[in-house]
C-alpha cells in the first residue's frame, strides 16, 4: 500500500508502536514521524509487537512541511469538523479511494495530529482535505493507534475493491511546488500592493487553501507561475518607464 502515514509530534512512544502494529496488519508500511517526543524508544518497540521493522524504517523529520514536500495529495485527520475555515470533509471510506488513486500517480499521505490536541489550523493548511471519523457525538475520543487502524482498514478494503481507472496525463503537483507557487503569489501581491482589507486570515493563507482544494497538476502550477512572472515583468517595465 503506497500511502504515507504521518504522525505529528506524538507524545507517547507506546502510541507510535501501536500505530505501527495497526498499519502492518492492514499492509501499510510507510511511517513518518514529525518531531516525536521520544524515538527510538523501548516502549515503542514493545507495543509494535511484530511490526518493529516499520519502526526501524520510519522516517523522522523536524517539520510537517518536510514530511509532505513530495506528496501530491494530503489528508489530515480531525476528531471534529472544522467550521472556522472550509476544508473538504471526508469519511475514511470516502477518502480511501482518493488516496489510493493519488498514490498510484505519486505519493499520498494521511496526517495524524498530536494526542492531546490533534492538528493545528496551520498544519491543516498543508492538507487537501480532512478525514473525520463519524463516531458517537457524546464521546468522539479516539486513541491515535485506533484512528490509524480505522484509516488503514478502509484503505485495505478500498484496495481490494479498486476498479482500474485512467491515469492522469499530468501528475498532481507535490506540496513543495505549491509552496513555490504561494511564494510567487506573495511576490506579486507585494509588487502590486494588494492586501486583504476584510481582516481575518491573511490573504496569502486564503490562496494556500484555494490551491490545496483545487488539487492542481504540475502543468497548471507552471501556467500560473508563468502568469505571475509576466505580471512581475510588466510591473518592473512600468516602474522603469516612470
Amino acid at each position: 500500500m503506497s500511502i504515507r502515514f504521518i504522525l505529528v509530534a506524538p507524545r507517547h512512544p507506546g502510541n507510535i508502536g501501536a500505530a505501527a502494529r495497526a498499519m502492518k496488519t492492514m499492509g501499510a508500511d510507510d511511517l513518518w514521524l514529525v518531531a516525536p517526543a521520544s524515538f527510538p524508544d523501548p516502549e515503542a518497540t514493545t507495543r509494535a509487537a511484530g511490526a518493529a521493522d516499520l519502526l526501524e524504517r520510519a522516517q523522522v523529520v523536524a517539520t510537517l512541511a518536510e514530511a509532505v514536500a513530495d506528496c501530491n495529495f494530503v489528508v489530515g485527520t480531525s476528531a471534529r469538523l472544522r467550521t472556522e475555515f472550509y476544508w473538504p470533509g471526508l469519511t475514511p471510506r470516502e477518502a480511501a479511494p482518493r488516496l489510493l488513486a493519488a498514490g498510484e500517480e505519486g505519493t499520498a499521505a494521511v496526517v495524524f495530529g498530536t494526542e492531546r490536541s490533534g492538528l493545528t489550523n496551520a498544519e491543516f493548511e498543508r492538507c487537501n482535505a480532512l478525514i473525520h471519523v463519524p463516531a458517537n457525538p457524546a464521546y468522539e475520543s479516539l486513541n491515535l493507534s485506533q484512528a490509524v487502524q480505522i484509516i488503514a482498514y478502509e484503505l485495505r478494503c478500498a484496495a481490494d475493491l479498486a476498479i482500474p481507472r485512467p491515469r492522469r496525463l499530468v501528475p498532481l503537483a507535490p506540496a513543495a511546488e505549491l509552496d513555490r507557487l504561494t511564494a510567487h503569489i506573495d511576490q506579486v501581491l507585494n509588487a502590486v500592493g494588494f492586501t486583504d482589507r476584510a481582516g481575518g486570515p491573511t490573504l496569502l493563507k486564503r490562496f494556500e487553501r484555494i490551491f490545496a482544494r483545487a488539487e492542481l497538476d504540475q502543468h497548471e502550477v507552471n501556467m500560473l507561475r508563468g502568469l505571475l512572472a509576466a505580471v512581475l515583468t510588466q510591473r518592473s517595465s512600468a516602474d522603469s518607464e516612470r
